[in-house]
């Protein structure tokens, strides 16, 4: 690959971290360097027990390669490589490939006399794989809390790990980190869409400047955070919504153990609105002991009968009723609609 004009003047020696000149060369567009050989060494190091290990096991299909941590039981022993210890070599290796990825980032960066923001944005993606097959594990006293390597089977560990906890998106971290995601794909969207309207003008017009990117947004909502400020946010946000990742998972077990649904269940017994309270806010309760004849709303027309059936029906929206209905976790739902009120009168909803 040809260098391109600008290339050459940046291409010089010095400024390397670790190894001195020995390593301090290209190999067409790529610079080396000691963290280039150790993260070469270790990374085809890596691949190669994956594919010892499916050789090994029942099939070679890759969306079917099941790669196992050790048994919960054996706890944090290094193990054999077929019960256990092919996960744990190829999670040392991918753990120093990684980790030299992030030095040789750091070491292009010093050589150009940049500062280290892609080394440290980096590092907080290798931080939630350090979490989840490190720290976590260990805080749990056992590799076999670590998740597998594999397609499916890293599917059905999540699947897993989430359903043991209730329902997982109830956990407030990972709210937060999700939130976070999606934000900096708006965020992204926004920015890539904004540049490439500026560069490719319609007809023969010339390629706009930065202050018609700047005044396009203060059109749209009034204010602009500068070309130099989307790119402070864009990195801001992708690095939050890594972190609380990590967080999200390494508190479910070590730290809380039981449902993230029961975990909201403090927000009921907040004075403002517990029990009468509620209800006289949500203006449910009616006046008389009685119903109204009037015909009830059509969205009001389904009911679903609670524990104490002979003494009363409660009903739920028709909306609500379609997703207890039709929701893999009804019981969930179920508590959620029929449980958040316990002293409102539901009567008044029913059909007829």
């Amino acid at each position: 690959m040809a260098l391109l004009s600008f290339e050459r003047k940046y291409r010089v020696r010095g400024g390397t971290i670790v190894g001195g000149d020995l390593f301090d060369f290209w190999v067409g567009p790529f610079y080396v360097g000691f963290f280039g050989v150790t993260t070469a060494i270790f990374a085809g190091l890596g691949t190669m027990l994956i594919f010892a290990a499916a050789l090994g096991g029942p099939t070679m299909n890759p969306w079917l390669i099941d790669i196992q941590p050790p048994a919960v039981e054996n706890g944090l022993s290094i193990m054999p490589l077929k019960e256990g210890g092919y996960w744990q070599w190829i999670t040392v290796c991918a753990l120093i490939a990684f980790g030299s990825w992030i030095m040789r980032q750091a070491e292009i960066s010093r050589k150009l006399g940049m500062t280290y923001h892609v080394p440290i944005a980096f590092s907080f993606a290798v931080f939630a794989y350090f979490t989840l097959q490190v720290i976590r594990p260990m805080w749990m006293g056992a590799w076999g809390h670590a998740f597998p390597y594999g397609i499916w089977t890293h599917l059905d560990w999540v699947s897993y790990t989430g359903y043991s906890y209730g329902n997982f998106h109830f956990n407030p971290i990972h709210m937060l980190a999700i939130t976070f995601f999606f934000t900096n794909c708006l965020a992204l969207a926004l920015h890539g869409g904004l540049v490439l309207s500026a560069v490719n003008p319609s007809g023969d017009s010339e390629v706009k400047t930065p202050e018609y990117e700047d005044t396009y947004f203060r059109d749209f909502i009034g204010y602009s955070v500068g070309t130099l400020g989307i790119h402070r946010v864009g990195m801001f946000l992708a690095i939050n919504a890594a972190f609380w990742s990590a967080i999200c998972i390494v508190i479910s077990g070590p730290i809380y153990v039981g449902s993230w649904v029961d975990f909201w269940e403090f927000w009921r017994e907040i004075p403002l609105w517990k029990g009468e309270a509620l209800s006289r806010r949500l203006r449910i309760k009616t006046s008389s002991p009685r119903c109204s004849s009037k015909p009830s709303p059509k969205w009001a027309s389904r009911t679903l009968t609670a524990a104490n059936r002979g003494s009363r029906r409660r009903a739920i929206p028709t909306g609500w009723a379609s997703l207890v209905r039709h929701s893999s976790a009804r019981s969930i739902w179920a508590g959620l609609v029929l449980r958040a009120w316990p002293s409102a009168d539901w009567r008044c909803l029913s059909s007829g």
